[in-house]
This record gives structure tokens, sequence and C-alpha cells, in this order.
């Protein structure tokens, strides 16, 4: 574990077994500094215990970095079940799954991720109340993937005036990875900008009705690397630019919601070598989380929400610029501001 490599002075990772439902998670707690560890839960089907493993401790790591810059009081967290969301899914596993949570007596804050649902955190409060993204209660702010699709949107448009003097879009063609709850969403605003799309899912009925209501292109998963196209919006999973995929982006920009975009750090320096503008996903994507963040705080408050999204969207532009003034990697300037941040939190409690 000490030596993994993707292990970052992680301040727990917790596993657990429930052989009765099936379940098998992970919670990995990157850092309580700035406040209990909040993230999703994310199910998906893993190749090994080790691809799992690695997805846990990236994720919550980017979670930490995430909650940092969007400057909300939360630290870093993630969970990860190991399972096929359309096959695997009952109300005792997530059972199972909110009694891991309580285990935790607050360290971690639990909500939805790609495979989960509103419903399914429903089921995890009947165990913990260490969960957000309910459609019920006070407080409840329901699925935030309208609002990190708003704050991607809001993202692109700041990513795009840099990249091309303008924050128009209209005539921009946009190939866009993963039109599902996030991906989608951002696919209308941009159609509604006036952008072209082109796009990709392996999920057929989402990627049909998209295609339909956006008037969008459809190609295969694996060529959408090569679309003729401004700009890039990775909007599923991560690792999308690694190298095999490097020299395949015809874009000036990459711009999108899913988290851990790129494979290695590394990754972030040969775009700006490319020419391509990379928007830091743990910052462009934070949207879901402030609105989780809201609802955390048992007096939900949109305003407050479009205030802290508002603000986001300047600290990306800020990062932005001063990557491009001093010829730096944009994910080296974010990450050096997300690990100030955390320090200082640390310091001071």
């Amino acid at each position: 574990m000490f030596d993994h490599p993707s292990y970052d002075a992680h301040e727990g990772v917790h596993l657990f077994q429930d052989e009765t439902s099936g379940l098998k998670t992970i919670i990995a707690i990157h850092s309580t500094a700035r406040g209990p560890a909040a993230g999703g839960c994310r199910m998906w089907n893993y190749e090994s215990g080790e691809a799992m493993l690695t997805d846990a401790l990236r994720l919550s790591q980017g979670m930490s970095y995430k909650n940092a810059m969007a400057d909300i009081p939360l630290g870093g967290g993630k969970a990860v079940i190991w399972g096929d969301s359309r096959r695997d899914k009952s109300p005792d596993l997530f059972r199972a799954f909110g009694r891991a949570v309580e285990s935790l007596q607050g360290k971690y804050v639990t909500a939805e991720d790609v495979g989960v649902s509103v419903g399914d955190m429903e089921i995890v409060r009947a165990e913990t109340a260490h969960v957000a993204g309910l459609s019920h209660g006070e407080a409840a702010s329901g699925d935030p993937s309208p609002v990190t699709a708003h704050g991607v949107y809001l993202g692109i448009l700041e990513t795009a005036k840099r990249a091309f003097g303008t924050d128009s879009l209209h005539g921009r063609t946009v190939a866009v990875q993963g039109v599902g709850s996030v991906g989608g969403y951002v696919c209308d605003h941009l159609a509604a900008a006036g952008a072209h799309l082109v796009i990709t899912d392996i999920d057929q009925a989402a990627l049909e009705a998209v295609a339909k209501r956006t008037g969008a292109a459809v190609v295969a998963p694996n060529d959408i690397y090569d679309a003729e196209a401004d700009i890039f919006s990775p909007c599923a999973l991560g690792a999308v630019v690694n190298e095999k995929t490097l020299d395949r982006f015809r874009v000036k920009a990459i711009a999108g919601g899913a988290n851990n975009q790129l494979v290695v750090p590394e990754m972030g320096e040969f775009l700006r070598r490319k020419g391509i503008l990379y928007a830091p996903d743990y910052v462009i994507n934070g949207g879901g989380i402030i609105n989780v963040a809201a609802e955390i705080s048992g007096t939900y408050s949109r305003d407050w929400v479009d205030g802290k999204l508002a603000k986001l969207v300047e600290t990306l532009g800020a990062v932005l610029d001063e990557a491009l003034s001093t010829n730096t990697p944009t994910n080296a300037v974010a990450d050096r501001i997300a690990r100030q941040r955390i320090a200082d939190a640390r310091a001071a409690r």
C-alpha cells in the first residue's frame, strides 16, 4: 500500500466486504484537513482489485484538490464498489455500504457518482446520516449532475476565451466523450450555444437520445480521439489523455467533466508542448461537490451554490492565465494551489 504509485499519504484506506449482499467496496480518505472527507460512490466492474484500488486512491486525492479549489469546508474521499451497476445492484448491497460508511463515524460523507443514483443513496441513508445528494429531506439537493454540467460548460467558455480569443462557441466543434448524467447536460448547453457536436458513448440509448435532441454526429468510442474538433470534452471515465491518445488529438483545448483525465501528471506538460490548453479536471468539474456541500451544511441555498460556482470559474481562469504566462502546465499550477490550501488548513487546525 505505502509504495503504491497512487498512494499520496492518504489518511486511511478502508476495505469492506459483505458476503450476504455481495458488497466489495473501498473507501479511501485522502485528507480531512479542511473538513470531513466528501466524495461520491462509484460502482464499476473493475478488471481487478488492483484497478479498483488505484481508482479509489486517485479519485480520493482528486476530491481533496477539488474541494480545496472550490473553497468549501470539506476534505477529500471516495468510495468505489466492485460490480456491474446494471446487474449487481440490490437494496441489501447499498444498505451494507451504508453500514460501512457509518462505521467511519463521520470522517467520510458519500453521494452518488458513476453507476450510482439518487435512489441508491436513499437506501444508503437508511443506515447512515453521512450521505448527500438526496431527493428528500430538509436540505436535500437531489442529483448534483446538472450543477456539475453547468460548471463544466462555464469552464469550457473560460477555456475557449483563452484558446481562441473569444468565449463564443457558435460554429465551434466540440467532441464530447460520454453523454451520461453529466455529459448529456453538457451537450445541451453546448448545442444551445451554437456549437457543433461530435459525441460517443458505450450506452447506445443515451447516445441516441442526445443525438436526437442536439443534432450531434455520432462516432465509435475509439474514434472520438481523431475527431476534427476545436475542443475535446471528456465526460466519461479517467486516464483518457495517455501515451496512446496524445498524438491523436487535433484540438486546441481539452475541457470536460471526467475525473483524472491525465493518466499521469506528466501528460499536462505534453499537452502544453502540443499547444493544447487543458482545463484541470478537478477545477472545472467542481460544481457538483459545491452543490453537495450546500446540502451537507444543513441549509441548502442555491444562491450560495451559484456564488461558489462563479468563484470557481474565476479560479479556473486564474489557473489558466498563470499557466499561459509562465509556460507551465495547467495541472501543475492547479496542483500547487490545491496543496497549499490543504497545507494551510492543516496548519491552522
